[in-house]
C-alpha cells in the first residue's frame, strides 16, 4: 500500500519529523511520499534527517503522480477523512491502492482542514473512526485494516495521558493504537520532545518550528 501526504503545513516541525520518519519505518521509504510542497522547495529546504531515510518529496499534487513508472489512476486513491460516511474495511484491499492523507498538525477541537482535500479533489473516502488521530497513527491504522485487522478489533487508547516526569504529565487530544503493554505508540523520539518542551502546552508544540 502507497501512502501519499500532501504537506499542507509551512515548513518542517519537529514534530512532523518525528511522525514522518515513524511513518517511513513502518511502511518503508517507498511507500510514502509527501506532494503539494511549495514550488519554490528544493533538497536543502527538506530535514536532513528524512532524506537521509530516502523520503520521497514533489511540488507535483498527487493527481499528478506516477509511482514506479504507473501513472496513478484517480480511482484508486482513497482520502483517509474523518468526515467520511464509509469507514475503511480489510475488502477495500482489493480496490484501493494509494491512500491520500492531509499533512497538517492536530488541532483540538479538531478544525476539518481535511475538507480542503475532499473538496479538491473528489476522491472515495474512508474513515478511521470518529476521533482524530496523528498521521502516523492514521497510517498505522490503515496498514493494520488493510493488512487483514477489523477496525473493531484494534486497540486504541483516547487522549492518553504522557507522563513525563514523577509529578507532571500531559494529555493528548488524539487517538492511539497501543502496544502490548497497552501504552500508547507513539514516533520515536516524541516522548523525549514532550519531556523537553515540558513547559510548552501541546497545541504549542504542534506549531513550532
Amino acid at each position: 500500500m502507497k501512502y501519499i501526504v500532501e504537506h499542507m503545513e509551512e515548513g518542517f516541525s519537529e514534530w512532523v519529523i518525528l511522525e514522518y520518519s515513524q511513518i517511513i519505518r513502518d511502511v518503508g521509504k517507498e511507500n510514502l511520499i509527501l506532494t503539494s510542497l511549495p514550488s519554490t522547495t528544493t533538497e536543502k529546504d527538506i530535514p536532513k534527517r528524512l532524506l537521509d531515510m530516502g523520503l520521497q518529496w514533489t511540488t507535483k499534487e498527487c493527481i499528478d503522480l506516477e509511482f514506479d513508472g504507473k501513472i496513478i489512476n484517480r480511482d484508486e486513491i482513497a482520502l483517509l477523512d474523518p468526515a467520511a460516511t464509509t469507514d475503511l474495511i480489510p475488502e477495500d484491499k482489493s480496490k484501493i491502492e494509494y491512500f491520500l492523507l492531509a499533512g497538517v498538525l492536530g488541532e483540538h477541537p479538531r478544525k476539518d482542514r481535511t475538507g480542503i482535500l475532499r473538496e479538491k479533489y473528489k476522491f472515495l473516502g474512508r474513515r478511521l473512526g470518529n476521533l482524530q488521530m496523528t498521521t502516523d497513527s492514521a497510517v498505522r491504522t490503515a496498514q493494520r485494516i488493510i493488512d487483514g485487522t477489523k477496525f473493531e478489533d484494534i486497540k486504541f487508547l483516547d487522549y492518553p495521558e504522557i507522563k513525563y516526569n514523577k509529578y507532571e504529565s500531559t494529555e493528548m487530544p488524539f487517538r492511539y493504537i497501543v502496544d502490548d503493554n497497552n501504552e500508547p505508540i507513539l514516533p520515536e523520539g516524541m516522548l523525549e520532545l514532550i519531556r523537553k518542551d515540558a513547559d510548552q502546552s501541546i497545541d504549542d508544540l504542534l506549531i513550532d518550528e
